[in-house]
């Protein structure tokens, strides 16, 4: 049975937590669809990172193909020109503008990726499991596959659409090498009964099982009618395809066949983030081309649904392609990272709505979680001069707060580390916030300020103090989701100076009660969610 993505490790003893996404293709600029499962990967992986654990953080572009080129000579540039202006112009700076930690980006057209995907087809040649066929169906150039008779729709006239692209496919004849996918059906079937959180969510893996059940068909790992492409090492009048080509960066990115050790630590991926569009080649074909050379399986495959504008899948191709700037403008980034995985549970489709968002930024962005950091800010300047008191005894609805933030801590941990359910983390984390804005509500510690009595001082201090330990649990549980704002917290909570940087915080030990000393500097920056200023026209 094939080895899984937590099992191998690297010279120090210890594999990195190696998550990845899709790597996009640059026929155009990216939408918000791309970035929704880069900014999942950036909180999954920063999730990791804050239990002190080593991770590695993969995205990238995948530039060959025969779409790729067609758009390339609509705009009257070469494949490669048009791939450098578009990664340098616009996805590069996009991760960047929403504060995207990867490890690496990797890009298909570089040398450390195509001599790696030549070594690879070879070897696979040489063993027998590659030969030379000839092939003839429909084919979607903006699926960059094949499709099978029954996966096609028709519109009102009869004519064969992709049910993904709605535009109709091409049929083509070519002589091309295929690999023998076919013979892989049963070792496939046997390994995902071995590992059934492989696919991900459940009907996912349904639709995996039944569609392997059914029986698979050798697959065309080459092309022959153009020439962007890595050519095929033994036949340069064929270019490997571009499915094959893609699915090797998960592998050629990490040190395949040029740095074994850090090969080691770090493959095969503990998670692959796809679309749910791109499926059967991340958990049919990629682990088939794996057990052929003998190398470990990924630990989960995971596909988010599709983001819906108007009842269609966001896409450039359907005209409903959002830029991410076009939010980030008016919300912020922050916001932005939390709404799409707050707002939709990962793995269903979910719908987009302007109104949505700032109705979910008001209420639960700015009135309960900024507005419970600046009330507070604001009681402990003007009751102890901007220094953290000293906590005297407490009672129960002190402890009803120490256990809230207990239970947001292992619920958070469990849901977005292990399930990768980042709307039920991030849920978790703002009930506790809900928890707190009432017990302030409750305890009152403005009326309580006005009790000149010993033991109203110290209840004032205790209910103060309660808040702001809260708040640095809160910080810690939402730096991976909103790392800006959480800093902006971490620093007016006096954390900074006190128990030292944000990111040396472990997720796990953020419920340990009292870690802020009395007389931490507590300031009142600026406001974590300013209030938003009407929709742009």
């Amino acid at each position: 049975m094939a080895a899984t993505g937590s099992e191998k490790q690297g010279g120090d003893g210890v594999k990195s937590f190696y998550v990845s996404t899709p790597i996009y293709y640059v026929n155009d600029a990216p939408h918000l669809g791309h970035a929704y499962t880069t900014v999942a990967g950036d909180v999954l992986s920063r999730w990791h990172r804050q239990r002190g654990e080593k991770v590695w953080y993969l995205t990238g572009t995948d530039e060959h193909g025969q779409k790729i080129m067609r758009t390339a000579e609509a705009n009257d540039v070469t494949p490669q020109a048009w791939c450098d202006k578009l990664v340098e112009e616009a996805w590069k700076p996009l991760w960047e503008h929403l504060n995207i930690a990867n490890d690496d980006f990797i890009r298909t057209t570089e040398k450390r990726h195509t001599d790696r995907v030549q070594e690879f087809v070879q070897d696979l040649y040489d063993k027998g499991e590659i030969y030379k066929g000839g092939y003839e169906g429909p084919y979607c150039v903006g699926c960059e596959e094949y499709k099978l008779p029954g996966d096609l729709v028709e519109d009102e006239d009869g004519v064969k659409l992709c049910p993904i692209h709605k535009k109709p496919v091409e049929i083509l004849k070519e002589e091309n090498y295929f690999f023998k996918l076919s013979e892989y059906g049963p070792k496939l079937l046997e390994f995902y009964a071995a590992n059934p959180g492989f696919v991900q969510p459940e009907s996912a893996r349904n639709e995996i099982v039944n569609f392997v059940k059914q029986g698979l068909q050798d697959l065309s790992i080459s092309r022959s009618t153009f020439d962007w492409g890595v050519p095929v090492p033994w036949d340069d009048k064929h270019v490997i395809y571009v499915w094959v080509d893609a699915l090797l960066n998960y592998a050629t990115a990490v040190g395949y066949g040029a740095n074994q050790e850090k090969f080691d630590g770090t493959f095969p991926a503990n998670v692959h983030l796809i679309g749910k569009d791109i499926l059967r080649f991340h958990s049919v074909i990629w682990p088939a081309m794996l057990m052929a050379q003998g190398l470990p399986l990924p630990g989960k495959v995971v596909a988010n649904g599709w983001l819906m504008v108007g009842g269609e899948k966001m896409s450039k191709s359907n005209l409903t392609g959002i830029k991410p700037q076009d939010l980030t403008s008016h919300f912020g980034v922050d916001a932005y990272r939390w709404y799409f995985l707050r707002a939709i549970a990962y793995g269903s489709d979910g719908s987009f709505s302007w109104e949505d968002f700032t109705a979910r930024y008001t209420s639960e962005l700015a009135n309960d979680y900024g507005n419970l950091a600046s009330r507070l800010a604001a009681m402990v300047g003007k009751y102890y001069g901007g220094k953290l008191p000293e906590a005297a005894a407490s009672g129960e609805p002190e402890q009803a707060v120490r256990d809230g933030l207990a239970k947001a801590v292992t619920t958070a941990d469990r849901k977005i580390g292990e399930e990768l359910d980042f709307q039920g983390g991030i849920l978790a984390v703002f009930d506790f916030v809900k928890q707190v804005n009432g017990y302030i509500t409750e305890q009152e510690p403005w009326k309580v300020a006005k009790d000149e009595s010993p033991e109203g001082k110290a209840r004032l201090a205790t209910i103060l103090y309660t808040a702001a330990e809260a708040l640095r649990g809160v910080a810690v549980l939402l730096n991976s989701v909103m790392p800006d704002t959480s800093q902006k917290l971490w620093e007016s909570l006096g954390a900074e100076e006190s128990l030292g940087a944000l990111s040396d915080q472990r997720v796990q030990d953020a419920s340990t009660w009292g870690q802020l000393p009395a007389g931490a500097t507590v300031t009142k920056g600026a406001v974590l969610f300013p209030r938003l200023e009407e929709k742009p026209a």
